[in-house]
């Protein structure tokens, strides 16, 4: 095991959730079969009162998990360092066998556990709780997603090698035969270039048609698309080297830590797109003002990685 400040941190929030997680889980149980408000009975009262205490822990472990997942990506990055032939967190993270599994996880969880946080404070605006029922029924499935992501961090730190080489991001990230995505990179830049700009395009007129179903399947796209181009097009001209494909890499000080920025607006822009749809499918009469909050973080992102080529370009004379 590689035990530095970080990493200890890491595996103590991690015992934290596991037990707190366990205890909502418990109580979640009953709430998600039994609850009923039409009842005066003592033991739904008893319900609603642990609904309360449930809710205030999965809403502090979220709040928790979001900076958690970047300092993650700091500690991956940190340590790489002393893992042999690591460059960043890409080499460290591949370093063990589900380290891409856990890497998934993290962010399916982070969209489960927020779109839970959207749905509770929708329902506690709601006299008749509607949606108390489905939101512990949610928290149920995303308990046993978290439960596999804690054991798979846990393993993921414990399995941890100095000794072992490893491959360095530039062959992860590349067309080599050996990496697991080399698939990827037979989309060429034209190609990715024109889907991200159609893509944004179509996310537009999905904003303006306001439809739901329409609006929420953009989101996705673009979400997808837009970590393609990143990876394919858009982070060569943060590193000024077209065989530098790397996500991880503008995380580090030397790029001023743009890839945060990237991540964040992209995360929330699609997140908030995502989540707020699919409660406007809900709840009809739900607030539309997460159409524009998801628009001014998706037109940011597209800002941002779109300034790197433009700017390349006028200080060069030339496309990468």
């Amino acid at each position: 095991m590689l035990l530095t400040p970080e990493v200890i941190a890491i595996l103590i929030l991690d015992t934290i959730f596991l037990l707190f997680a366990c205890f909502a889980f418990y109580i979640s149980i009953p709430i998600a079969l039994k609850w009923d408000i039409n009842s005066t009975s003592a033991f739904q009262y008893g319900l609603e009162k642990k609904a309360i205490l449930v809710a205030t822990i999965i809403k502090y472990i979220f709040v928790l998990k979001l900076p958690l997942f970047l300092f993650f990506i700091f500690t991956s990055d940190k340590i790489s360092g002393v893992i042999t032939g690591a460059m960043c967190a890409a080499g460290v993270v591949n370093s063990v066998d589900f380290g891409l599994s856990l890497f998934i996880f993290k962010i399916l969880n982070l969209y489960i556990f927020g779109f839970w946080l959207f749905l509770h404070t929708e329902d506690m605006k709601d006299e008749k709780l509607k949606f108390t029922k489905l939101k512990f029924t949610i928290f149920i499935v995303a308990f046993l997603l978290l439960i596999t992501e804690i054991f798979y961090e846990i393993s993921f730190f414990t399995s941890l090698d100095v000794d072992k080489i490893v491959s360095c991001c530039g062959t992860l990230f590349s067309a080599a035969s050996t990496s697991t995505i080399s698939f990827i990179f037979d989309i060429s830049n034209p190609v990715i270039v024109t889907a991200f700009y159609i893509t944004f395009a179509l996310y537009l007129i999905t904003f303006f048609l306001k439809k739901e179903s329409l609006f929420l399947a953009s989101n996705i796209l673009f979400f997808i698309v837009s970590v393609l181009s990143l990876i394919l097009f858009f982070g060569t001209y943060i590193y000024e080297l077209p065989t530098h494909h790397c996500p991880f890499c503008f995380l580090q000080k030397d790029y001023y830590y743009v890839g945060y920025a990237l991540y964040i607006t992209l995360f929330i822009g699609t997140f908030i797109g995502i989540s707020g749809s699919i409660l406007s499918i809900l709840k009809p009469e739900f607030s539309q003002n997460y159409y524009r909050t998801s628009l001014i973080f998706n037109i940011l992102y597209t800002l941002i990685v779109s300034v790197y080529p433009v700017v390349f370009y006028i200080r060069n004379g030339v496309w990468l």
